[in-house]
């Protein structure tokens, strides 16, 4: 693991550096505290950290702070080396934000054992952090396809639809409905339609572009949200997406499956904040059932109008 030791003493300094190192530490140097604060914001930083509470330039508790403040960033466990001792350094120190305390000099084997201790909770925060980043991805992604889900991507289209000061917005929407899906489930099983279900996540994510969000709306019905997506470039969007199903099969247990989609889009190029997400909704949805009752494996393009 990467420590910093962070000493204008280079005596004290040396003698910690080649201790940790035969420890098995990757060690990382400073002479002074402003140093030391810029070697742990980097990309990659160590996250245990000796530091020496008299530095010039920043002083160890001063970096303390620093590294307390700052957003957004992996935790680092802090030990603070001083000869100070009494009672009320020691609250300093640990109101700053230091989670350990150490007098000068140290004791080998006591600096070793600390350290451990402090690894340990770092494995303990990093555990924690995952959970934490598992729960917000499952709270708004579909666990089947790995999509936005239906509660998320209606938020995404709220956000971008409320984005502009004044109005005026240039945002789509397309709902997509899988063609004769039902089928798919009765000849083969539910287990090959989640597998179609995965593999058109995908093409869909291929093929709407990089700014769009892809969400499952509900079965096997999927809405896209096109952020700066005007409706002259929407239809040649959305084809390219009806083709880009059509155009090749789908491969699941039950060997190669033609597919392909049915399509209701909808330019929005003015938007207020008062205004109800259901209309819209509404408008695409309609597209949608003109289509299926069409022919299906088409798009069908609607105005949207508030007035």
């Amino acid at each position: 693991m990467k420590i910093l030791i962070a000493d204008d003493d280079s005596v004290s300094r040396s003698l910690m550096e080649i201790l940790l190192r035969k420890s098995g530490y990757e060690v990382v140097t400073a002479q002074n505290g402003l140093q030391a604060f810029e070697l742990l914001s980097e990309q990659g930083a160590p996250r245990l950290a000796l530091l020496d509470w008299m530095m010039p330039e920043l002083d160890g508790l001063e970096v303390c702070r620093r590294v307390c403040g700052r957003q957004g960033q992996p935790y680092t466990y802090i030990t603070l080396l001083t000869s100070k001792w009494s009672e009320d350094d020691i609250i300093s120190g640990l109101e700053a934000g230091s989670d350990d305390y150490l007098t000068k000099p140290c004791n080998p084997k006591e600096l070793k054992a600390r350290l451990r201790t402090g690894h340990r909770i770092l494995r303990l925060e990093d555990t924690l952090v995952q959970a934490r980043e598992e729960m917000r991805f499952n709270a708004n992604h579909d666990a089947l396809t790995g999509l936005w889900n239906h509660g998320a991507v209606l938020r995404l289209i709220r956000d971008e639809l409320c984005r502009p000061a004044r109005g005026a917005v240039q945002v789509s929407l397309l709902l997509c409905d899988v063609d004769h899906f039902k089928q798919v489930n009765d000849a083969f099983g539910h287990l090959t339609g989640d597998e179609v279900l995965r593999q058109m996540a995908g093409r869909l994510l291929e093929s709407a572009g990089p700014d769009a969000a892809v969400g499952r709306y509900g079965g096997e019905e999927f809405l896209i949200v096109m952020p700066r997506c005007g409706s002259a470039e929407l239809r040649d969007r959305a084809e390219r997406m009806r083709e880009a199903v059509a155009c090749r099969p789908f491969f699941a247990e039950g060997g190669p499956l033609s597919l392909s989609i049915s399509v209701g889009a909808a330019a929005v190029d003015r938007w207020e904040a008062g205004y109800a997400l259901e209309p819209l909704l509404k408008t695409v949805d309609s597209a949608l059932y003109l289509a299926k009752s069409t022919g299906r494996n088409r798009v069908v393009f609607a105005d949207f109008s508030r007035d």
